[in-house]
């Protein structure tokens, strides 16, 4: 395909987004399996215009002075990808499968030198209008910039499997992907994204995954399992243990001893665990099957209790930008509600002494500090570890990274952490004294 009919197509996914209310992954699978002539080049390209229409779409709209999918593609391929306007309406001209001819008030606003001088905050930030004072909250001064982070390509991170390879070795095995190790994380390998059509590679099709070497997880993901600092032959549970993730993480932490158990409320969520534990070699993970008896064995008695709790997924707008447009307060609400049953749930599987530790992939207020602010109201039994100290002392203030230090946590962001959005606060349950 050429670049006009990989637009039309772009355009095309995105008119059926708004009109089927689907999920941008969905509706980019439907489209290929319905093109079944499209390579693989085409897939991405298009992918990209897609993905880069939503992550930019307020102020791409402003610039168009329309929202509509066509002059979201124009936007992105010329303003964003560079594309001379003149090659641009050549190229249309000369092929059936593109869309109509570009108009001169498109042309316009396409070749504006500045376009956005007068637009409001929240068109520059990308983010619809009842979220600013959460952002404004968040990062005081700096709200913009953190919001445009979440605009731009996210990375392909990878989890090296150090129960079975060391970094370096994966590193060579995977070199025509041209990975670096992190700075933040010794056993962490990224994949830089790339620009305009450029294809990410597909690793999980590589020899080095089959086997169990790597798992891919975001470096703000990594980070926040390595500040629960499992150790070996503690007793923990990953309450919400979801496909697993953080659980491989975890085990690899423990390298493979002390006993993790693995819970999750919904069977389909955590069904793909059973597969990634035997292809990690992990042997440490017992996983607890919902409404089962064992998960009562263990109240008062786990060192550690993880809750990856659901959340807005605020954090993770770069993988999934459709989401920004479609999230709600009545949603928010919802999963502020959520998240406080399971956090009091959670804790009573908590033994004197031991820790819980409170995870979102969520950089809004709501649902991390002040979440954990509400929870401490009731438990006078936990308190905070101090969020500098908890850094400090898993990563010291030699790396780059500057996460944001709240009362009750410690926030990730794109352009503060170069991960994900992630929130992660841990409390110790005091000691009972006879």
């Amino acid at each position: 395909m050429r670049l006009a009919g990989r637009m039309a197509a772009a355009i095309e996914i995105l008119q059926d987004m708004e009109e089927r209310h689907r999920p941008v992954s969905l509706a980019l699978k439907n489209w290929g399996l319905a093109h079944r002539f499209a390579g693989s080049g085409d897939r991405a390209a298009i992918g990209n215009m897609v993905y880069d229409a939503l992550r930019q779409k307020a102020s791409l709209a402003y610039i168009m002075g329309s929202d509509s999918p066509r002059a979201l593609v124009l936007a992105v391929v010329v303003r964003k990808w560079g594309q001379d306007i003149s090659e641009l309406q050549a190229i249309f001209a000369s092929d059936n499968f593109a869309p109509s001819e570009i108009t001169k008030e498109e042309i316009e606003r396409l070749e504006a030198e500045k376009p956005l001088v007068d637009a409001p905050d929240v068109v520059i930030a990308n983010i619809a209008d009842w979220l600013k004072p959460s952002f404004e909250k968040a990062f005081g001064e700096n709200w913009i910039d953190e919001a445009k982070a979440f605009t731009k390509r996210p990375p392909l991170d990878l989890r090296i499997n150090e129960l079975k390879l060391k970094t370096d070795r994966v590193q060579k095995a995977l070199k025509r992907f041209s990975p670096e190790i992190s700075e933040i994380l010794p056993f962490a390998l990224r994949i830089e994204a790339g620009e305009a059509a450029s294809r990410t590679p597909n690793v999980t099709s590589d020899e080095a995954f089959k086997k169990g070497w790597f798992e891919v997880q975001d470096l703000g993901s990594q980070i926040v399992a390595a500040l629960i600092d499992a150790q070996p032959k503690e007793q923990l549970l990953d309450y919400c243990a979801g496909a697993g993730g953080k659980t491989l993480s975890l085990s690899a932490q423990m390298k493979n001893s002390g006993q993790i158990f693995a819970y999750d409320i919904d069977r389909h969520r955590i069904a793909p665990i059973h597969e990634r534990i035997k292809r990690n070699g992990v042997r440490n993970v017992q996983i607890i099957e919902p409404e089962s008896e064992a998960l009562k064995a263990k109240l008062n008695k786990m060192d550690k209790v993880v809750v990856d709790a659901p959340c807005t997924g605020t954090g993770t707008w770069r993988r999934r930008p459709d989401t920004k447009w479609k999230l709600t307060q009545e949603q928010l609400e919802n999963r502020l509600k959520d998240q406080a049953e399971i956090l009091d749930a959670a804790a009573k599987y908590v033994r004197p002494g031991g820790q819980l530790s409170y995870i979102t992939c969520s950089i809004l207020p709501q649902e991390n500090d002040e979440q954990i602010e509400n929870f401490l109201s009731k438990n006078k039994n936990f308190k905070a570890i101090a969020s500098h100290s908890l850094w400090q002392k898993k990563f010291g203030s030699t790396n780059k990274a500057r996460p944001y230090f709240g009362k009750n946590g410690i926030t990730l962001t794109p352009a503060s952490t170069q991960s994900d959005g992630f929130f992660i606060s841990i409390l110790e349950r005091d000691i009972i004294k006879s």
